[in-house]
């Protein structure tokens, strides 16, 4: 019995009625969604599509499938989805009501903005309209990936979890579906496509003989604590910046509601060593959060790398970190994840609907989200290349040149061409991203 779920509001995520957190949790048994989202009976032979990995990027690729009427398997190799967190839990407001209706039951805090520290401790506030991809909502993950995945269920996708793909079927150069473990017992499932949406460790990719491999530089290591006992505006984001307190990287605080917030830190790889990221977080903590305590504890990598050469293979799509489309600069990647979501199971309804489901015909997939998102990644890599060669006294006289700035009435472009006019030597690097509209001036 599904039940009823109370809701809460905005803001206050530790006052929520944990009935709706139980809902996510009972969804799997739940008997009557089109969608066999339940764990009793064997799973089929062969389905229309097989998504692997059921983050926002396969729980959106799997819904927008199934709604068009194709059969659908989402599995997920974790017995719970959306544990652990892997992410700040930031996202924008506008982009995320694109996808999905705002639920108070997922939505821990409402943000006005962001607020940047540069090493010498000069603050910058930005409006959440310019503040980037992760500022807006904080949401509470576990819930919010459940409700994903309810979704594409009562859309008629089936969905497994604690089934882990453990190699492709390929036949004729072709993916036509799984080898999958469910409960101990091994499985061959056959389809029409295979999306690949297994995360940054993903195996999908490399089973189908595209190159993801990432080099330290390309991604980002990364710490954070849930903690209580943090004092601060709730209606802004927290970031910190500068060689010292993270390395290629900045530290950030996520307010969840209360005194609850998410701390943590995200440095490339390449300057993870005697050092690690977990270090300069507690240092971080121990000065700016003494009284703070530490609730739960999460690890992870996010790529940083820009967009691999090819997310495309006969009979397969790799979409979200699986296919690198993650923000360099951020390292955000939930809405890029659900874009690319979208488009993949559009694409892959088109592909059925022609019986081609070769690279031709999948080519589509390609063209469309590296027009889109993909050129927003291209250009974030150049400011991420640019801002890791920083000083810190480099990133203090940035923040200086932004003094007397009304953040208010500008878009983000309008902003980095602010910091790159009063800082052109510096920022020269970044005159690409401004050259159609510029070209006089930088007298290119």
């Amino acid at each position: 019995m599904c039940g009823r779920v109370s809701g809460g509001s905005p803001g206050a995520c530790g006052d929520v009625d944990r009935s709706g957190y139980e809902l996510y949790q009972m969804w799997p048994v739940c008997q009557d969604l089109p969608g066999r989202s339940y764990q009793g009976d064997p799973m089929k032979d062969n389905y229309d599509i097989i998504v692997v990995g059921a983050g926002p990027a396969g729980s959106i690729a799997a819904k927008t499938a199934a709604e068009k009427g194709l059969s659908v398997l989402l599995i997920e190799k974790r017995q719970e989805i959306g544990d652990p967190v892997r992410c700040a839990e930031g996202v924008s407001k506008l982009a995320l009501k694109k996808h999905i209706e705002p639920d108070p039951r997922w939505i821990c805090a409402d943000m006005k903005g962001s607020r940047i520290f540069s090493p010498d401790g000069t603050s910058i506030q930005m409006a959440e309209e310019i503040a980037g991809g992760e500022v807006g909502y904080v949401l509470e993950r576990k819930i919010f990936d459940r409700a994903l995945a309810y979704e594409s269920a009562k859309a008629g996708a089936e969905v497994m979890v604690k089934t882990r793909a453990t190699g492709l079927i390929i036949e004729n150069g072709s993916v036509c579906g799984i080898k999958a473990m469910h409960l101990g017992e091994e499985y061959d499932i056959r389809s029409k496509i295979v999306i690949g949406a297994d995360g940054m460790e993903s195996k999908v990719g490399r089973w189908a003989g595209i190159d993801t491999s990432l080099k330290p530089s390309d991604m980002e290591t990364c710490v954070q604590y849930l903690m209580s006992g943090v004092n601060i505006d709730q209606e802004y984001c927290q970031f910190y910046v500068g060689k010292k307190i993270a390395p290629c990287g900045y530290i950030w605080i996520f307010p969840k509601g209360g005194n609850m917030a998410n701390v943590g830190i995200g440095i490339l790889g390449s300057e993870s060593g005697e050092k690690r990221a977990v270090d300069y977080l507690n240092e971080f903590v121990k000065e700016k959060l003494p009284e703070a305590s530490i609730i739960e504890i999460d690890y992870g990598g996010v790529p940083v790398s820009g967009t691999v050469e090819r997310t495309i293979a006969n009979g397969l799509m790799l979409i979200g970190d699986a296919a690198r489309q993650s923000d360099p600069v951020t390292g955000g990647g939930i809405i890029n994840a659900m874009e690319a979501g979208e488009i993949a199971g559009e694409v892959a309804y088109n592909a059925i609907l022609a019986n081609d489901v070769s690279t031709r015909s999948l080519q589509e997939y390609e063209d469309r989200w590296r027009a889109t998102i993909g050129k927003a990644i291209d250009n974030g890599l150049i400011v991420k290349d640019t801002f890791v060669k920083f000083t810190d006294e480099d990133l203090n006289s940035l923040a200086h040149s932004l003094k007397g700035v009304n953040f208010n009435k500008m878009s983000l472009i309008d902003l980095l061409y602010a910091l790159f006019k009063a800082n052109k030597k510096l920022l020269w690097d970044l005159r690409v991203l401004f050259k159609n509209v510029v070209k006089n001036e930088l007298d290119m």
